[in-house]
């Protein structure tokens, strides 16, 4: 059976996402971002609450992933963080100007990493070449890639999704962005292996007062009084139908 990993963002979601019936979480703060490195605080309550496999993501801000020394040296020390804790794996990625695998800075990385398994996020579809990059990831001794197939989503880069599972067995090609129930068929059809997926759903704030005349955010269309929550019945629902496939 496929295995089903849930993208969350708090420790209500992780657990959320275990009761579920989750094979795996990536844990990750700011959704609004696409994803940053939790803090202290949620990596200590989940490594307490949750025992499926968590990876955290390493990712210091948003935008690209070509970063700075000073964001390295953090990422290094985020990593060094999360592996004293005891998680299994993590979630990162780093390119060049030129959109190729930062080799260098990932070998740090790895050796930073030793131990755990490292997942190559998103930041490959933002790759020049994505053979090239499986290659050079395959050297460094990455153990899966999450890709959309270098399209706004999943489903509509699946034909790349199916090169990049032919072209090589290792590292393994994890299918993200866009998964849900109504798709699955498509990813098995295919013989994804992996599945990412936010199952997310936003919850009202439970605020009763509200001052519409001040935000604290810089999208000025943002709706403060609302968060996103991973939605357990979609999870179960998913689960069960990779069970009915297998």
């Amino acid at each position: 059976m496929a295995l089903l990993e849930i993208c969350c963002y708090s420790l209500e979601c992780a657990i959320t996402a275990q009761k579920a019936g989750a094979d795996r979480i990536e844990l990750c703060s700011a959704p609004a971002e696409g994803g940053l490195t939790p803090s202290a605080g949620l990596l200590k309550g989940v490594r307490a609450g949750v025992t499926i496999p968590v990876h955290p993501i390493v990712r210091p801000r948003g935008g690209d992933f070509c970063y700075s020394a000073s964001e390295l040296a953090v990422m290094l020390d985020d990593i060094a963080l999360i592996r004293d804790a005891g998680f299994p794996g993590l979630v990162t990625g780093v390119l060049t100007e030129d959109g190729e695998v930062d080799m260098p800075r990932m070998q740090k990385i790895m050796a930073a990493a030793q131990g755990m398994a490292v997942t190559f996020h998103r930041a490959f579809d933002m790759c020049a070449n994505p053979f090239n990059a499986l290659d050079k990831l395959a050297e460094l001794g990455v153990a899966r890639v999450l890709t959309s197939g270098q399209q706004a989503s999943a489903e509509k880069g699946i034909s790349k999704i199916a090169e990049l599972i032919a072209y090589s067995d290792a590292p393994i090609i994890m299918a993200g962005a866009g998964v849900r129930l109504s798709n699955l068929d498509t990813f098995i059809a295919q013989g994804v292996k992996e599945l990412h997926s936010s199952a997310g759903m936003k919850v009202p704030s439970a605020m009763r007062y509200r001052n519409p005349g001040v935000s604290m955010s810089a999208d000025a269309d943002a709706d403060e009084y609302s968060r996103y929550c991973v939605d357990g019945n979609a999870v179960a629902a998913m689960k069960a139908a990779l069970a009915a496939v297998s």
